[in-house]
């Protein structure tokens, strides 16, 4: 009953009565201990579809386009294009894994600076029209290879130039030049689009749709007609964070872009919608205890008055599942599987993965009882933190991904007309256990 990442098919474990994900995970723990104890994924399909009402209840104004770069699971982007979420892909490979999944081309956009030639001229064969551009050289690139396309300019905002040091996005004032010179060739502006850093202050977005109506008005002034603003996305993970961000940008968006403007308002809220779906299960495989002084410092040999500090030895880590680490991604504390009693002592850990390499530090400091090899770690909330990308680093190899799937949430997927007919003809369910 094994769902892997880069199958074209892919079966869905159907939990039916009071059967939870964690029962699930618990199944997969036995049944791997009874083999090779590789570590694996468990994908809750239903917390993507929540996801997805959470966003139409909280943010009815605006449409998400899913960043497919942060989880190309073929399961996600099919559940998403049921949904009719649109999609923003970032290179010529997420092109062609969104319109294998039939996504209309008005449903597409092709984001990224700097883009190679053959992934324009890609978007142009399939009649994907929105690209963004943020610089004169792509866009004189864009006007050889795709000349009817419609073009989003990419707004940097002050918010963004404070967290990275490279800053993407062109500048209020370079946007004047952007726009004379796609008049100059020719072009089709039609809108706006700006990235705002994670939900860390919903003011952010004060400036950064200030500006972006600042360059409305520019592009209109030069005789273009401005139809879409694409917020970015920065929404956090949780309902309680999406109407923080709501409750800053709404009123914004009304004093900017009232609904008699007829723009239409899109985001791309990536995070928001995988984060919770995917957990990741791995093994411990190796142990070491060092000893530290009262001043934390290491010892030769430990002491009664020494603290030991247990590192931890995984059979993943930043050059597999956890390889969002290396891109700054932060990455959630586990829970361990196995029953402690209430008064087991807890002692610092580091968590690191297989390879001995001196970055493959998956956890830095936690809490938590006297593990042995052989033992299971659960990390929660791994749909947003790169495990999609597992394998691209060196010979490792992907987790196998198990897709599961409540009877409540599959009632409530097809009361919202999707079945395994149609759209989701790359579904099998199969009853959990059998």
């Amino acid at each position: 009953m094994k769902g892997f990442t880069d199958e074209r098919n892919y079966v869905v474990e159907l939990l039916d009565g009071g059967t939870t994900i964690e029962d699930a995970i618990e199944n997969h723990i036995y049944e791997q201990a009874l083999a090779e104890k590789n570590a694996f994924v468990v994908a809750n399909l239903g917390a993507l579809m929540r996801q997805h009402v959470v966003w139409q209840s909280t943010m009815p104004l605006v449409r998400p386009f899913y960043p497919v770069k942060c989880n190309r699971s073929p399961a996600v982007i099919e559940i998403l294009a049921a949904l009719g979420v649109g999609f923003v892909c970032s290179n010529k490979t997420e092109l062609s894994m969104v319109l294998n999944h039939d996504v209309p081309t008005e449903n597409i956009i092709l984001s990224g600076v700097c883009k190679q030639l053959s992934h324009i001229k890609y978007a142009a064969k399939n009649g994907i029209n929105y690209l963004v551009c943020d610089n004169e050289a792509d866009l004189c690139k864009i006007a050889r290879a795709h000349p009817n396309a419609k073009l989003l300019l990419q707004l940097s905002t002050e918010s963004q130039a404070e967290e990275a040091s490279m800053v993407f996005g062109c500048s209020v004032k370079r946007c004047r030049h952007l726009l004379e010179t796609a008049r100059e060739l020719g072009m089709d502006v039609i809108g706006v689009v700006f990235q705002v850093p994670s939900c860390k202050d919903p003011q952010v977005y004060t400036h950064a749709l200030a500006d972006a109506r600042c360059v409305f008005d520019m592009a209109e002034e030069l005789g273009f007609h401005m139809e879409i603003l694409d917020i970015g996305g920065g929404f956090g993970t949780s309902e309680f964070q999406l109407k923080q961000t709501h409750a800053a940008v709404i009123p914004l968006l009304e004093a900017h872009f009232p609904v008699v403007s007829a723009v239409h308002i899109i985001a791309e809220p990536g995070t928001f919608y995988v984060s919770s779906c995917f957990t990741l299960a791995v093994n411990v495989i190796g142990k070491k205890m060092v000893a530290r002084d009262l001043h934390g410092k290491a010892v030769a040999e430990r002491t009664s008055t020494d603290e030991p500090e247990f590192l931890y030895y995984l059979n993943e880590g930043v050059y597999g599942s956890f390889v969002g680490k290396l891109l700054g991604n932060t990455v959630p504390s586990p829970t361990v599987h196995k029953t402690f009693t209430a008064d087991e002592p807890g002692f610092f850990s580091s968590l690191w993965g297989p390879s001995c390499d001196a970055l493959d530090q998956v956890v830095e400091h936690c809490l938590l009882p006297e593990l042995t090899v052989g033992d299971w770690l659960i990390f929660k909330n791994m749909g947003a933190s790169g495990q999609e990308e597992a394998g691209t680093i060196g010979d490792a190899q992907k987790p196998p991904v198990y897709y599961a799937i409540s009877t409540g949430d599959w009632f409530e997927m097809q009361k919202s007309g999707i079945s395994l007919d149609n759209p989701m003809k790359n579904f099998s369910l199969v009853q959990y256990g059998l």
